[in-house]
């Protein structure tokens, strides 16, 4: 899904390799802020302050608001699922399509590293706001499409439509948000409750086709 965000301003290079550009300084400054208060609480003016830059810069380099964090949430989570999202693609297309246990491991396994930290419990809770919300954030990663999804799971489960993978998936992953980021950022899931969550996402996915 496309962003809002001008491509020339997103893809435009630091001017010196060791110094941060006017983007990483925004995402920043806006990371410190959404990680500490509510999504609707931080305002551009807010970002573009801490900062340091003009009140025009978040809207200039980003579009919106809502750009910018779907851009801090790609940056920060996308390489987290990368590798394994295209290995289990890349064993669907070669006629080998992986099992649903699969699917819902390249998942929790990164999501279950990000709770060990305070830090990651408090990017896995905004990436929670806003996925449960359905805010559009103009996510351009594959990741964070369920396209490239449904095809895993119909792959698992022959006999399976596009339109119940979706409910499905959307289930799953509204399921697996919520109980990870619910706990709070002092307090990680606990051994068991993960173990749990995975066994009732795999049998949920798993279901026979209706």
């Amino acid at each position: 899904m496309p962003t809002t965000a001008p491509s020339s301003a997103r893809s435009a290079p630091a001017a010196d390799g060791n110094r941060p550009t006017t983007r990483d300084r925004l995402l920043e400054a806006a990371e410190s802020l959404l990680l500490a208060r509510d999504i609707d609480e931080v305002s551009i003016r807010a970002i573009n302050a801490a900062a340091g830059m003009n009140p025009a810069a978040v809207h200039y380099h980003f579009g919106s608001k809502d750009a910018l964090i779907g851009a801090l949430l790609e940056r920060r989570l996308a390489p987290h699922w990368h590798d394994g999202l295209a290995r289990l693609t890349g064993r669907h297309r070669a006629g080998d399509p992986p099992a649903v246990g699969e699917l819902v491991d390249v998942v929790l396994t990164p999501l279950g590293e990000l709770t060990r930290t305070e830090h990651g419990r408090l990017q896995l809770r905004l990436l929670a706001r806003v996925v449960l919300a359905r805010r559009d954030v103009g996510f351009a990663s594959g990741w964070f499409g369920l396209r490239p999804w449904i095809a895993l799971l119909r792959g698992a489960i022959p006999g399976l439509g596009g339109t119940e993978a979706a409910r499905r998936l959307l289930l799953a992953f509204d399921l697996i948000l919520h109980t990870l980021s619910a706990a709070g950022p002092a307090e990680p899931p606990t051994r068991d409750s993960f173990r749990s969550l995975r066994a009732f996402t795999v049998a949920g996915l798993s279901a026979p086709p209706r």
